[in-house]
């Protein structure tokens, strides 16, 4: 007998291809299976969907391929996670297979049965060397009334959970807490805690290492980021779908790891805009948490309502029997979005408040600096200079925020005008004076500098503006007199994303921040969240005021949260200020001193904030009262990016919905040429999210349709952005 699988593969985005093929299969196979199909000449990783035993009408069997082989050591993926994959893929106006492929591991698409086997094999024997004796005895940690009341709400929450806890206010311990919670209670349980970065995951691993590995092997805690080498991905992955692993901790990816048994996610620092993909389906991982708690909780009510109507032949699982089960999401943040924000002000999501520092620790007081008042061309206001002069002296550390890389953003000739502009890319090459380097943050072309300007030959070409790597060197200058209490000079170190390149240099400088040994740490908004640095007492954030005046109606909302989650790296350990004897304090230059922003920002209070930028974005139709979405093109000329764009545009008419769109004209992406191509965009607005989608499923083959258009010769590729950050 032959069955007719249909199977999911990943299909280049928009190829008109079907959602799942169809092969022919001598066994039955379960939906979720892995299996190797073959593809035009090709053999390719692909998962099963269903498995009828009929073809299709007007198939044949001479028209269909059949199944190469079955990965049968591997479960198959489940209900939920299928149906996870298939809710982003529609929502987010993707191929079904494009979504699915990309969420697993890049090394298992190039295995076969038996190496799959192997592979298997190795990874169980490492995971009963690591395996320890699971000890359900609580570990004892005091927790303070509101991590105490946080936690009990948490526990009875029916809806998604925002934890809006100031920063150093114990939001870690509360994860770790409602983990510990979870596992013990339900012996085959799983959570999922994501962070929105790469360089926050070694502090968080350790301490939830430092938490759980006593309890439940070396084994039981994965990290799934795009930092680790693909072996390290496999094995990852495998552990979480095989249920081995009963924690994992990872970034955006995270969120469509194989989790059998999901109980919990935690969503740490929920408003960066990191959890958002820039490419491929550019789908919110914050979004989708939200989602698959749901899709888990649903599954988890059913089989309950069928244990207790006698439908299942088998008990549930350890606590599954009691009480409401359900899958909780925790979405935490000083500073949260203010999509999440609105959503707890509906009533959709239960708020709760942390407004109090662990230790009883006060936040930092906000110093202004009016630059109109400073000595012309200061790079650093001198009170802030000696502010920062007299904390190294008590042994006190700083950090000094400048998102901006690169020793300067700009190499010019002021003889001719020449500049150090990327010839495939309409941006400017940064000047990196450490390996005396231009170098374009777009395409990553890369140049030595020149010894004279190559237009005029003029011998004076100079940096202008300033990244960190200057701040780093302006600095040592300025401090080269100031001793730290051991009488040592005092150190300046610099953390971005040139200085962390290479492996293993984050941790080696967070470690040197941690010991003490570096007195000013200088460095872009990687340093501004997450970090637990015990000893800094002074923050400082330069140039300001870059994110007041910016285009995108999101700006200020990055600029608020940033300066709040880098003010709180000061002052978390309230008993080491109260020795020193000093108040903490966030230092902010700007030329603009009067700004409302910044009168939010010295009380600490985000709910005013929030209520200023909600009501702006109510009165203009903005997200989160509007929806949008952008189609994107790249194209040879920009010519015809903007054609292909606008001839989409006037080829809506008359499809569903279209009434209730706006549709505005084509326009070049800020950074309009990347790589020698061309970028231009069209945004799609709509009041209702529904209309929004069901539009953008029905624009969807009209977009496959005008690619062939004589004026769209010259198009690369178009893309569909649902819910884009930036506009």
């Amino acid at each position: 007998m032959a069955f007719w699988p249909s199977v999911v593969v990943a299909t280049p985005a928009h190829s008109g291809v079907g959602a799942t093929l169809t092969y022919r299969s001598e066994l039955l196979l379960a939906s979720g299976t892995l299996v190797r199909v073959p593809l035009g000449a090709r053999e390719v990783l692909g998962v099963v969907w269903d498995c009828p035993t009929e073809p299709p009408q007007g198939l044949t069997e001479a028209q269909t391929k059949t199944v190469a082989g079955v990965l049968d050591g591997l479960p198959p993926l489940n209900a939920r996670w299928r149906q996870l994959v298939r809710f982003a893929a529609q929502y987010y106006q993707r191929g079904l297979g494009e979504v699915a492929l990309a969420a697993l591991p890049p090394q298992l698409r190039d295995l076969d049965a038996v190496q799959l086997a192997r592979r298997l094999k190795k990874q169980q024997k490492q995971q009963a060397a690591k395996a320890a004796p699971v000890d359900t005895t609580a570990l004892g940690h005091d927790l303070s009334d509101e991590q105490h009341e946080a936690l009990r709400a948490l526990e009875a929450a029916q809806t998604p959970v925002l934890l809006y806890g100031a920063t150093g206010s114990g939001k870690t311990e509360v994860y770790l807490q409602a983990t510990q919670h979870v596992l013990q209670a339900h012996t085959e349980a799983q959570v999922l805690v994501m962070v929105p970065e790469i360089n926050l995951t070694p502090q968080l691993e350790a301490r939830f290492r430092e938490r759980f590995e006593p309890l439940f092997g070396a084994g039981a805690l994965v990290c799934l980021h795009s930092g680790m080498t693909p072996a390290q991905r496999l094995a990852g992955w495998l552990a979480a779908h095989t249920g081995q692993a009963r924690i994992v901790l990872g970034t955006r990816m995270a969120v469509l790891a194989s989790l059998p048994g999901l109980r919990l996610i935690v969503v740490d620092e929920e408003h960066d805009p990191s959890y958002k993909s820039q490419e491929g389906a550019r789908y919110s991982a914050r979004d989708l948490a939200v989602y698959r708690a749901k899709v888990e909780t649903e599954a988890l009510v059913a089989q309950a309502a069928l244990l207790r109507a006698g439908a299942l032949p088998d008990p549930l699982p350890d606590g599954e029997g009691v009480g409401a089960p359900r899958c909780r999401v925790v979405l935490g943040s000083a500073t949260p979005s203010l999509e999440t924000w609105h959503a707890a002000d509906q009533g959709r999501y239960l708020r709760l408040s942390m407004p109090a520092r662990i230790g009883g620790g006060a936040l930092p007081r906000l110093r202004l600096v009016d630059m109109n008042h400073q000595p012309k061309g200061a790079v650093l206001a001198p009170p802030l200079v000696a502010a920062m002069a007299e904390r190294i002296a008590r042994g006190e550390q700083c950090m000094v925020l400048l998102n901006r890389r690169g020793y300067a953003p700009v190499l010019a000739c002021h003889d001719c005008g020449w500049k150090s502009a990327c010839p495939h890319c309409s941006a400017f090459r940064v000047f990196h004076k450490l390996d005396r380097t231009l170098r374009c943050h777009h395409c990553g072309f890369t140049e030595r500098v020149p010894r004279a300007c190559p237009e005029c030959g003029n011998l004076d070409i100079a940096p202008v503006g300033r990244g960190t790597e200057q701040l780093e060197e302006h600095l040592a200058s300025l401090l080269v007199d100031v001793k730290r209490p051991d009488g040592g000079p005092a150190r300046v170190a610099r953390m971005d994303a040139d200085s962390t390149r290479l492996k293993g240099s984050l941790e080696q400088q967070l470690a040197t921040m941690h010991s003490g040994e570096v007195d000013v740490l200088v460095g872009t908004q990687m340093i501004a969240k997450g970090h637990d640095f015990r000893r800094i007492t002074l923050v400082a954030g330069i140039n300001a005021d870059s994110g007041l005046f910016a285009s995108d109606y999101r700006a200020p909302e990055r600029l608020f949260a940033l300066l709040m989650q880098a003010g709180g790296r000061a002052g978390r350990d309230a008993a080491f200020v109260t020795e020193q004897g000093s108040a903490s304090e966030l230092w902010v230059q700007t030329w603009t001193p009067t700004h409302p922003l910044f009168a939010a920002l010295r009380q600490h209070d985000f709910p005013a904030f929030a209520a200023q930028q909600l009501a702006e974005r109510e009165g203009a139709g903005m997200p989160p009262y509007g929806h949008q979405a952008l189609l994107r093109a790249d194209a040879r000329t920009q010519q015809a990016a903007q054609a292909y764009l606008n001839a989409a545009a006037q080829a809506a008419d008359g499809l569903p919905h279209r009434d209730e769109i706006t549709l505005y004209p084509a326009v070049p992406l800020t950074i309009q040429r990347v790589a020698n191509v061309e970028r231009a965009q069209l945004l799609v607005e709509a009041v209702s999210r529904g209309a929004l989608q069901r539009f953008l499923n029905a624009w969807q083959p009209v977009l496959l349709a005008c690619r062939s258009l004589p004026e769209a010769r010259g198009l690369v590729r178009f893309a569909v952005d649902v819910d884009p950050l930036v506009i």
